[in-house]
């Protein structure tokens, strides 16, 4: 099996440079248990989600379904698609997102501008998560096509198939010394892909998934929600990698303390991670101290932050939305700080 660590020095396709991303220390707790994150902005594209799109790819491929020439199309809030346009010019497909305008808007200028076709379910102006509507429409252009494939990422088992290389990668960098692993659940296949492969190796790793307040993966309250990407919005069925008997726990982390955790770690960091990330992150720092003495637990960080500068990362944008909330920050910034300082090797931060 080839060094899940190595990237190659020379590639002829971006989708080569997929993988072997690194982790990062963020932190650690007076008794040494501390937070890694696999840090999956450094895939192409910035984000985890090339991953299965380029394994989706290749099981229709080698299925049959998708043939020379062919016709990609997906439901997408950004990440997936981009992964799916770097492939799909790779490998001479054309690509339509299906989206809706409660995507970042860097992510689907940046589809557009790989090459793929946007087809909006949603006026301009309209900022609502219309899941259910994108993978209405997107099924039905694709049964209305001869030769496309709907790539359908919450019910294609590829997806799941797509992150297995991520547990590789994170028990050979960590010799199997992971006790937790955290990440957001969407369509499931990110954190149940991973730990399914990891709990192969490492029975008694704990997995926890972090889904936004408002999703319903983990029961109600259902209600609106800004963080892209992630979670299972009222009207939207549960992906179908979400594997509640792998599950160990699932919590909720709301919009303003997901997005305060993003902004305080590129603060104090400089280290920019996407909105759901900050959710995943916010979670594993308030755990942190509980965990047992010496214990390691790698977050997924799906994306980076590159493309919420219009959002998560701008002031006016969390203001109209009642989101931005110095107190929150301020927390964040003081967990995170004393995190960083109790650690022995970990270079100290005024406050």
């Amino acid at each position: 099996m080839p060094d899940p660590l190595h990237r190659p020095p020379i590639v002829r396709r971006v989708s080569e440079l997929i993988g072997a991303t690194p982790l990062f220390e963020l932190c650690r707790a007076e008794n040494g248990a501390r937070l890694l994150l696999k840090l999956e902005q450094f895939n192409p594209t910035g984000t985890a989600k090339i991953r299965m799109a380029r394994q989706m790819v290749i099981d229709a491929e080698e299925r049959g379904l998708l043939r020379p020439g062919g016709r990609i199309i997906e439901s997408t809030s950004g990440n997936t698609g981009l992964g799916l346009a770097v492939v799909a010019a790779e490998r001479g497909y054309a690509f339509t997102a299906v989206v809706d305008h409660h995507a970042a808007a860097d992510k689907l200028r940046a589809m557009k501008a790989l090459g793929a076709e946007l087809v909006h379910v949603a006026e301009e102006g309209d900022e609502e998560l219309a899941t259910a509507a994108r993978e209405e429409l997107a099924e039905k252009m694709a049964a209305d096509s001869d030769n496309a494939y709907f790539t359908e990422q919450h019910n294609n088992p590829a997806n799941g198939v797509g992150y297995h290389p991520v547990a590789r990668e994170i028990n050979a960098a960590l010799d199997g010394h992971v006790d937790e692993l955290i990440g957001a659940v969407g369509t499931g296949g990110g954190l149940f892909g991973t730990g399914k492969v990891l709990r192969e190796t490492l029975p008694r790793v704990r997995i926890v998934g972090v889904e936004p307040k408002g999703s319903i993966a983990f029961g109600p309250p259902a209600h609106d929600y800004y963080q892209s990407g992630t979670g299972t919005p009222e009207g939207a069925t549960i992906g179908a990698m979400v594997d509640y008997d792998l599950l160990d726990e699932g919590v909720k982390v709301g919009d303003v303390e997901a997005f305060a955790t993003a902004r305080v770690v590129a603060r104090r960091v400089g280290l920019l991670i996407g909105g759901s990330a900050g959710g995943v992150v916010y979670e594993a720092l308030n755990r942190l101290s509980s965990q047992a003495p010496g214990t390691t637990t790698v977050a997924l960080i799906n994306d980076g932050g590159e493309k919420y500068m219009d959002t998560v990362f701008d002031d006016d944008w969390m203001i109209a939305r009642d989101l931005l909330d110095p107190r929150a920050e301020r927390e964040v910034h003081a967990l995170l700080t004393a995190l960083r300082s109790t650690a022995s090797g970990t270079p100290r931060e005024h406050t």
